[in-house]
């Protein structure tokens, strides 16, 4: 059986395999994007390494995988996507009143004295703002009213304004009429009470709305800034990651094997749980896994446990650099800033730059 690790970079692809017979492995590296030689150049890799151990021709596509026994991938393209401003077009859906917040951000200040401050633009193509409103009840308020519900965390919600279903999907329509597939939807206190978030879901996936991401169930938590662009960046990368997964399994073919995904926390999950928010750093991460395994673990069993040096990871891509530090625990953080974006996501604490090769 063949076992594959691949590392699907924006510029080159990396390709380790633990295949049958002597010495047990072979390694490749293909240009990510190649169009006259391959289709995808995780599956040449696959393919050309297959084709090397047999030593049988096989086609470009179509080519039997039944020998596989599992497939797992790190990849930047989510990572690329969000520094080169290249995912999917979305609207932002939010609580009447805010259209602007996110556009507003933290008001951070990192560069107090610069006269001449440029601020990212917004992710999203468009703002509908949506006559909602609930209010979370202080621990000395009185829950004692018809319009007070129990959230989800515990405290009591009251329920100020439901959304308007009818006028909402005016709304929603005029958004597909732009051509736009995607939606962000980013209510207050949502964390709390999600349930006028699920409406709106419901909405949208019944019109034909390819990617609703609701921020209640991309990251449930306080401070709508954050949970907010987190969303957003959810519904903008999340359909440019499905279409390269679908094109990736469609041509693989293999249902018997696992197909994998390194996910910004280290983590492996399948591939129908590979979303936008989870998969930034997800080529990096493994990198982290990696090194840790290899470079630190192996000077620790020289030296002798607990005298081990840290070790920095440098990894220059053709694309962007990353670099992370492992001293025997991973360092996992679960908000950070790339590209202006703030998200609130478990992940490993990399720092990324857009400056590759």
């Amino acid at each position: 059986m063949f076992r594959f690790s691949i590392d699907r970079g924006g510029t080159f692809t990396d390709v380790y395999a633990e295949v049958p017979g002597d010495p047990g492995f072979r390694a490749i590296k293909l240009l990510s994007e190649d169009p006259d030689h391959y289709p995808d150049a995780p599956l040449e890799g696959i393919r050309r390494i297959m084709e090397d151990i047999s030593g049988v021709s096989l086609p470009k596509e179509g080519f039997d995988t039944s020998r596989v026994e599992w497939v797992r991938m790190g990849t930047t393209v989510a990572t690329n996507a969000l520094l080169e401003r290249k995912g999917a077009p979305f609207a932002l859906l939010i609580t009447k009143g805010f259209g602007d917040l996110l556009r507003i951000g933290k008001q951070n200040r990192p560069r107090l004295f610069d006269l001449n401050i440029k601020k990212p633009e917004p992710l999203y193509e468009t703002v509908v703002e949506v006559d909602e409103r609930v209010r979370v009840l202080s621990p000395f308020e009185d829950p004692g009213k018809k319009a007070i519900v129990k959230g989800h965390t515990g405290d009591f919600v009251e329920i100020l304004r439901v959304p308007n279903l009818d006028s909402v999907q005016k709304d929603l329509q005029r958004i597909l009429d732009r051509g736009i597939r995607s939606l962000a939807v980013v209510f207050m206190h949502a964390s709390a009470w999600p349930e006028h978030e699920l409406l709106i879901g419901s909405l949208a996936g019944k019109m034909g709305f390819d990617q609703v991401s609701l921020s209640a169930q991309v990251m449930p938590r306080v401070k709508i800034v954050d949970r907010g662009q987190t969303c957003c960046v959810d519904a903008y990368l999340t359909p440019h990651i499905r279409d390269y997964l679908e094109g990736f399994g469609a041509r693989f073919n293999n249902p018997n094997a696992k197909l994998l995904f390194m996910q910004s926390d280290g983590g492996l999950v399948s591939a129908e749980n590979f979303r936008g928010s989870g998969a930034i750093l997800s080529g990096p991460a493994g990198g982290v896994v990696g090194y840790a395994a290899t470079a630190f673990e192996r000077q620790a069993d020289i030296k002798g446990q607990g005298n081990a040096m840290p070790v920095i990871g440098f990894d220059m891509g053709g694309t962007s650099t990353d670099i992370s530090r492992f001293d025997g625990e991973y360092d996992w953080v679960h908000e950070t800033e790339i590209a202006g974006v703030h998200i609130q996501a478990p992940q490993m604490n990399i720092k990324t730059v857009a400056a590759g090769g």
